[in-house]
Parts: C-alpha cells; structure tokens; sequence
C-alpha cells in the first residue's frame, strides 16, 4: 500500500509529538487537510493538485508540530533551526561512519594491535561527530547574527519521508547487535589461535582452542556464524514468523549440540591452555557442570525468544500507514 502525500505529510508531523497527543494532533491535523483539500476543488483545482497545494500553505511538518506543543525551535535563533538540524544529522549519518571504517581498515592493515584497533575507531568517531556539531553551529549562529540573510530552501511536499515500517525499525537495534556479537565471535576464534592468553601478567603464545579442530570443526563453526548473520538479516527484512522460529531451533542445535559435545569430551580446548590455567581436566568438578549449563540455557533461551517473538509478530493488528 502506497502512502498518499496526506498520510506521509501526518506521519512527519506525528512523530515528533508526544505519544500522548498523537491521536488527537493526527485526527486534528487530517481534518484540516481535508478541509484545505475541499476549499481548493470548490475553487477549481484537481484533487492531486488540491491536495499538493494544501500542504504548501501548512509547510514544513516538523515546524507544524513544534506549534502544536507550543516547543519553539531555537538554536540561536528560530530562522535556520530546521536547516541546521537536517543538515547536522545527515553529516552525522555519512561522516562519522565513514571515518571510523577508514581508521577501522587503517589499523588492521598496519597490523596495529588488537586494543588499537577497537580503540582507534572509537576515538576518531567521538572526535567527528563532536566536530560536525560544533563547527556546523558556529556557521549557522554567525548567519543568523548577520546582517545579509542566508538563503533557506523552501519546504515542498516532495521532501516529506516515506512512511516507515515501525516494525522493521524496531528491529534494526537486533540486527545491529547480532551482527557486531557474531562478528567479535567470529574474530576471537580466528584470533585466539595466535595465543592470546595471560598468566601471572605475562602473555603465553599458546592458543585456547585445539589446534586439531581447524581440521573441521572451527571451520564448520565460522560457517555455522555466517549462517546466523545471513539469518539476522532475513529477520530484519521479513520479521519473525514460525518458520523462522523453526529455523532458529537448527542454527542453535546445529552450534550448541557439537559444541557441548567437544567440551565435554576434552576436545574443545587446547591441552596447553589447560596446563597453563592449572585446570585438572577432564575432573573440572562443578565449574564443568555450570558451563555446560550455561551453554545450554543460552540455546534454550534463545529457541523461546524467537518462538515468543513469532507468536507476538503473528497476532500483531495490521497497522494503518500513519498509526
């Protein structure tokens, strides 16, 4: 279903009123259209044209509801805030992650160390973002002290959003969270293969994992995390539905089964670790037994999510385009 330019024109405008008064700004706002849309026909016009030309006299919907909560949008002043807000989030939006991926390729190509290398991207996209804010007010605050007034583009209803899928944004949060835990996940089993572990302060170049297992199952694993990246995607695209939930049963199944398996059979980890932890293997008494718990319940617990999430996705009521 397509939004009409009234619909998308009242979801702009909404979102930025308290929840509380969303209904009655919405049905309020809509009564007003319509009623501009109503005075234009009786003068003649086409509906599409009404309609267009209606929401050029209310203008910009963001500045429409900032009237309706009685919230002024003042920076410096009110004559360039609705430019200046725009433009700081989309230089936000291209420029902070765009530094921090360069920096990011930076590292690893130089072979920096692993702490610089989570390190160095953080910093430098604090660093821009603090820059873009501060050095976009400052141009904004003197044009609004100048005495030649700086052009602002007029507000037209072809710049009004799409309206969103409020569903698959809600899902995004997930998908960003899998994505960067499975690709930590992901890195640390390749990694720790150099020997990444400390003992009494000082760093043995032992790995944490059998070597043995590279000659499948570490493989076999890394792609198990592929999958499960592929799977966080399709989820964000399309939701949780009970074949999804089904699915989700296999991928952890398919992790934890071998998993637990290799752990409890002394083939996960590498004898040298062992030794250098001073961890009695394989009589590891009731830590063995928490761990093995705790792998579980995590595949448990997750299996139910995803169940519980396709239930509630599954009796969810449709959603009207601006609700």
């Amino acid at each position: 279903m397509t939004a009409s330019l009234t619909d998308r024109y009242v979801w702009a405008a909404a979102r930025s009123v308290p929840e509380a008064q969303r209904p009655e700004f919405q049905r309020e706002l809509r009564e007003r259209i319509g009623d501009a849309i109503d005075a234009h026909i009786a003068r003649g016009a086409a509906a599409a044209d009404a309609e267009h030309a209606a929401l050029v006299e209310l203008g910009d919907p963001w500045q429409l509801a900032a009237r309706y909560v009685d919230r002024p949008l003042h920076l410096i002043g009110p004559r360039y805030f609705a430019a200046w807000w725009r433009l700081v989030k989309l230089l936000l939006v291209i420029l902070v992650p765009l530094s921090a991926v360069g920096v990011l390729l930076g590292q690893v190509l130089s072979g920096a160390p692993i702490g610089e290398i989570i390190a160095e991207p953080i910093t430098v996209a604090l660093s821009v973002a603090v820059h873009v804010g501060f050095w976009t007010t400052l141009v904004f605050a003197i044009a609004e002290r100048s005495a030649t007034a700086m052009p602002v583009a007029t507000w037209t209803p072809e710049q009004l959003p799409q309206v969103r899928d409020d569903a698959r944004a809600g899902r995004l949060g997930d998908l960003i969270g899998s994505v960067v835990f499975l690709a930590i996940f992901a890195g640390a089993i390749v990694w720790q293969q150099a020997g990444a572990i400390f003992v009494d302060g000082e760093r043995l170049p032992i790995p944490v994992l059998d070597p043995d297992l590279w000659s499948f199952w570490i493989p076999y694993f890394l792609v198990l995390l592929a999958l499960e990246v592929a799977f966080a995607v399709v989820i964000y695209l399309r939701g949780w539905t009970w074949t999804m939930a089904g699915v989700n049963v296999l991928l952890n199944a398919a992790f934890t089964v071998p998993a637990v398996w290799l752990f409890l059979s002394g083939r996960l980890l590498a004898p040298e670790f062992l030794d250098a932890i001073s961890w009695p293997w394989p009589s590891g008494g009731p830590v063995v037994v928490i761990l093995t718990f705790v792998f579980v319940g995590i595949a448990v617990w997750d299996i139910i999510d995803g169940f519980r999430k396709a239930a509630a996705n599954r009796s969810m009521p449709v959603a009207s385009v601006v609700g």
